[in-house]
């Protein structure tokens, strides 16, 4: 039996390249060691390296590029959209949503965001709220809670883009790379009615999410009010 604390010799390279990562030794976009050099510098075998490499490539953490090496992955604004933006057309034809009005404030984190966001009481968020439209028609209106002090200022780079991760990783090094969401359905209330056009009693799909950057770190609480007309969510399952 192992002992309390044990962690198997992969792991413990695999958090070392992880930190390496959230400590900005490599920038997105920028190649890392190769894995021979790596392999080398941290002691261990090409084979225990290759092994962690082909986890955070898996991960979509790193990116690999036939004959020209390992690079730390850019979540360029086309990649972050539709990577975690689920809304299709029928048949699974990809949609790309434009920005409506947004607004953006900093206030004291409520018990709700302290809770999602592992926030102590007296912390400050920044809250956007922001209405996307598809095919020109108001579509989705979003609220998003962010850590004011992983993201310093963010109020005053309004207006803000349309695909806030790769604003995240260039401007404030936090690399989204996973999210967990739950879908509900509601019906439409009077800021849906006032906002996305859905009339009284339409249904709007309800999608709360909480987004992760490296070493599991809670950085982005969305909640998103979809009014889907012919849209529906579409996931693959492996």
């Amino acid at each position: 039996m192992d002992a309390p604390g044990y962690r198997p010799l992969y792991r413990q390279v695999y958090d070392i390249i992880v930190n390496k990562v959230a400590e900005g030794v490599w920038r997105p976009g920028e190649a890392i060691p190769s894995e021979h050099a790596l392999a080398r510098e941290l002691g261990v075998s090409q084979g225990t390296m290759r092994k962690v490499l082909d986890a955070l490539t898996a991960e979509k953490l790193l990116v690999r590029h036939q004959g020209k090496g390992t690079f730390i992955a850019e979540n360029t604004q086309e990649r972050s959209l539709f990577r975690f933006f689920r809304m299709v057309r029928p048949g699974g034809e990809r949609v790309t949503p434009t920005m409506g009005e947004q607004s953006v404030r900093v206030r004291v984190a409520r018990v709700a965001d302290q809770q999602k966001l592992d926030l102590a009481k007296g912390a400050k968020v920044v809250e956007i709220n922001r209405v996307r439209l598809v095919d020109g028609k108001p579509t989705i209106r979003e609220t998003i809670i962010l850590p004011s002090a992983l993201f310093p200022k963010i109020e005053d780079r309004m207006p803000l883009p349309n695909t806030l991760y790769s604003l995240y990783q260039t401007d404030f090094g936090i690399n989204i790379v996973s999210a967990n969401e739950e879908l509900r359905a509601d019906l439409s209330t009077p800021d849906d009615q006032r906002l996305l056009n859905a009339p009284p009693g339409a249904s709007i799909l309800c999608i709360d999410r909480l987004a992760l950057s490296l070493q599991d770190r809670k950085v982005e609480w969305r909640l998103s009010r979809v009014y889907a007309r012919d849209l529906t969510y579409s996931v693959t399952l492996s």
